[in-house]
Formats: structure tokens, C-alpha cells, sequence
């Protein structure tokens, strides 16, 4: 199993779950969340006044799915989250020891 955590620009996230449930990803994790990468923040004017912001948001998505799905997976999210522009995000990917659904009992890929 894998564990695929993928930091992508928020207007990308419904392009991006609707691409994943389509090709057989059950469920998923998305939190949002502030960070910078090579983009190091823009500047922003508030009220006149102009400042730097060092964190921008993002979109981090967390899945867990089974071996054979996850280079498929990589690649959905590679493709549809990619504007060809700074910023558009790293995937992360995991290997996943064990999971259980905690209603049933179910561990390993039954239980994703």
C-alpha cells in the first residue's frame, strides 16, 4: 500500500477529486494548508499599503490506496493539477505499512 500526499494549488482541488474518483480512488483527505516552495510568497496591497506574504495556500490531498492503483494515481494528479507554472505543487509518496477501518476491522487493501 502507499500513501500519496499530493500539495497542489486550491482551484485545481475538484478537477483533481473528480479525476481521482474516476479512475477507482474511494476516498480522501484535503486540508488546506500555507506554504512556499521556490515561489518564496508574493506581494500583496492591503488598504493602500503593500506587503509580503511569505506563505501561500495550498491544497495538501492525503490518499492511501494499493500498490497497483498508486502509479496511476501519481500520474492523474500530475497531470490534471499542472498549470506548466511555479507553484503548481509536489507529490509525496509514502509506503504504508497497514490499515484498518476502524467500523469493521477490516486491515490492509480491504480496508481502504
Amino acid at each position: 500500500m502507499k500513501f500519496i500526499i499530493a500539495i497542489i494549488k486550491p482551484f485545481k482541488l475538484d478537477e483533481v477529486r473528480e479525476a481521482l474518483g474516476a479512475i477507482g480512488v474511494a476516498g480522501m483527505t484535503v486540508t488546506e494548508v500555507k506554504g512556499f516552495g521556490r515561489q518564496k510568497g508574493q506581494t500583496e496591497i492591503y488598504r493602500g499599503a503593500e506587503y509580503s506574504t511569505n506563505m501561500l495556500p495550498k491544497v495538501k490531498v492525503e490518499v492511501a490506496v494499493s500498490d497497483d492503483l498508486a502509479d496511476q494515481v501519481i500520474e492523474t494528479i500530475q497531470q490534471i493539477a499542472s498549470t506548466s507554472s511555479i507553484g503548481d505543487g509536489k507529490i509525496f509518496v509514502l509506503d504504508l505499512a497497514s490499515a484498518t477501518r476502524i467500523r469493521t476491522g477490516e486491515t490492509g487493501d480491504t480496508a481502504l
